[in-house]
């Protein structure tokens, strides 16, 4: 489980989801956040966060004109863009889950709100790695889709569809995938965000022709610190924020059955990444999201 722990220096309270959540510019969470994660990180082991100039190559229809060097053109009247290093001309594809049961939060901090800090943040870094970036926010139906692009613009119209979005209804994964395979077909990078409420096969399903179409997928399971460890003194009536069921449960199922349910059901999601050939990592609402981005960095240097 990669949950990251809590940093004691002043940057580490900084980028914790609670003070993150009380900035209403999600431009600038991403900024902050993806600005401390690369802080300290050398080039050699990732290279993706140098920009560093490396070499030129002519500009093709499509390349963002930000990165055109203007002065050569003067010079030699031909077109040519910057290359960096760790430019993988690649695009990163967000598939955000926006159904009911994101909403939850024992905290200040819904799963949802850590979600589109999260997702602001690998777009944020996927753009000024000059990567082109997209997104697919979804929860039974496609709620919103923006192929990906690296044109100006493009970053402050993810973000913006980012923010607007509310969590609402059930999950089904089907239905983006196919949407996914159908209108993408470039390979590159899918980073999908969810807490993953869902039926192990039926995720390999959905995630297997992605794989087989030669995408790299990466998905980032976000659970609450109460779904985690809860704490329930007495018996409480939990309701499902999808289905509208509920149930009652006592604090001795709560300690002796329902930990290992959820450290099963994590167990069974990451078996079935493997067989569907993508990674799986889980992450902890109530910690910094610098951790997030550094486990998508060792993913994004292992695929390449």
């Amino acid at each position: 489980m990669a949950v990251g722990a809590a940093r004691p220096d002043a940057y580490g309270r900084l980028i914790r989801p609670e003070v993150l959540a009380s900035l209403s510019n999600l431009e600038l969470i991403a900024r902050t956040v993806v600005d401390g994660a690369v802080m300290g990180l050398h080039r050699s082991p990732f290279f993706g966060f140098s920009q560093e100039f490396a070499e030129y190559r002519q500009y093709v229809e499509g390349d963002d004109p930000r990165f055109v060097d203007w002065n050569v053109y003067a010079r030699t009247d031909r077109t040519y863009i910057k290359r960096f290093l760790g430019e993988t001309n690649s695009h990163l594809m967000l598939l955000l889950d926006a159904s009911a049961s994101m909403g939850f939060g024992s905290g200040s901090v819904t799963k949802f709100r850590y979600a589109q800090m999260l997702a602001a943040s690998l777009a944020y870094l996927a753009s000024h790695q000059h990567d082109a970036v997209g997104t697919l926010i979804f929860d039974e139906q496609i709620r919103d889709f923006r192929a990906p692009s690296s044109r100006s613009g493009q970053l402050h119209a993810v973000i913006h569809g980012l923010d607007a979005a509310v969590p609402a209804r059930r999950t089904n994964l089907q239905q983006p995938f196919e949407r996914f395979r159908d209108h993408v077909t470039r390979r590159g990078l899918v980073a999908v965000i969810s807490d993953f409420y869902c039926d192990p096969e039926a995720m390999v399903q959905a995630v297997r022709p992605l794989a087989y179409q030669g995408q790299d997928v990466v998905l980032m399971q976000l659970l609450d610190p109460f779904e985690l460890r809860p704490d329930v003194p007495a018996s409480t009536l939990f309701e499902d924020m999808e289905t509208g069921e509920a149930i009652e449960v006592s604090p001795d199922f709560m300690q002796r059955e329902y930990r290992g349910k959820v450290q099963g059901h994590i167990a069974a999601l990451r078996a079935a990444a493997v067989r569907a050939g993508a990674d799986h990592l889980v992450f902890d609402t109530s910690e910094p999201l610098d951790e997030p981005l550094r486990q998508y960095l060792m993913f994004r240097q292992k695929r390449r």
